[in-house]
């Protein structure tokens, strides 16, 4: 089966719908699938929940789908950096699920895994414990989380082969590989395709079985906090 699509919009041509749900990999501005993002933006595809760390900042990213008014829901760890983001949540405009980072991954991971849900103490105590099961082991306190699956997992790799193994470049690789597992279909965009069989098998970090589609694109590396000092004189 031939993986490989000429563009983002012609790798998600028939697997969106209003209401949907979608896994998005990357964190703050690393290893973001800014081009299927931008061909969300482009379908206008609405009343979308979506499960990311983060959702980008004001005008790149995720916060594309924010201004368009796109999002019905997210599931996120970290909600600074983005200022319409915040507008949106405290005018109720937004719904948020609050996830500590760690249950976050984990969720995505497990439902990858078909495993559809797990005890964990983070969270006990605290307003991410409200609604949820809570059970004892060996004296202690756990809270039941669901494993996430989604409708559709959008990441972003450094490079792949045509048949969907994938490599990620360094802390890219952050949410991308959990979010790829958990999604019902997964389509990725990359820096390079390269022949099957060309990657090093030891250094493939995601197996193509979990990858559906393919696109091939140019990216823009942004830097989310650029700090600098005047220089000193010599």
């Amino acid at each position: 089966m031939n993986k490989i699509h000429a563009t983002a919009t012609e790798a998600l041509d028939g697997l969106l719908f209003d209401g949907m749900q979608i896994a998005a990999g990357g964190f703050g501005l690393c290893g973001i699938p800014e081009l299927l993002i931008d061909a969300l933006v482009e379908s206008g595809v609405k009343d979308l929940s979506i499960a990311s760390n983060n959702a980008g900042v004001d005008g790149f990213g995720l916060g594309k789908l924010l201004e368009t008014r796109q999002v019905k829901k997210m599931l996120s760890s970290y909600v600074g950096e983005n200022a319409e983001f915040m507008r949106q949540y405290l005018a109720g405009e937004l719904e948020l699920e609050f996830n500590p980072q760690g249950t976050l991954a984990e969720r995505m991971r497990s439902g990858g895994c078909g495993i559809p849900g797990f005890y964990t103490k983070t969270g006990v105590g605290t307003v991410i414990a409200e609604g949820k099961e809570e059970k004892e082991f060996d004296g202690q306190t756990y809270i039941l989380e669901r494993g996430i699956v989604a409708d559709l997992a959008i990441v972003k790799a450094w490079k792949a082969d045509d048949t969907g193994n994938a490599v990620f470049r360094k802390t890219a690789r952050n949410f991308n590989p959990v979010a790829a597992m958990c999604g019902k279909v997964c389509v990725m965009e990359v820096e390079e395709i390269v022949p099957s069989g060309s990657l090093d098998p030891d250094s493939i970090h995601l197996p193509g079985i979990y990858v559906h589609r393919l696109i091939q694109g140019t990216h823009e590396k942004r830097i989310e906090q650029r700090t600098t000092r005047k220089q000193e004189e010599a």
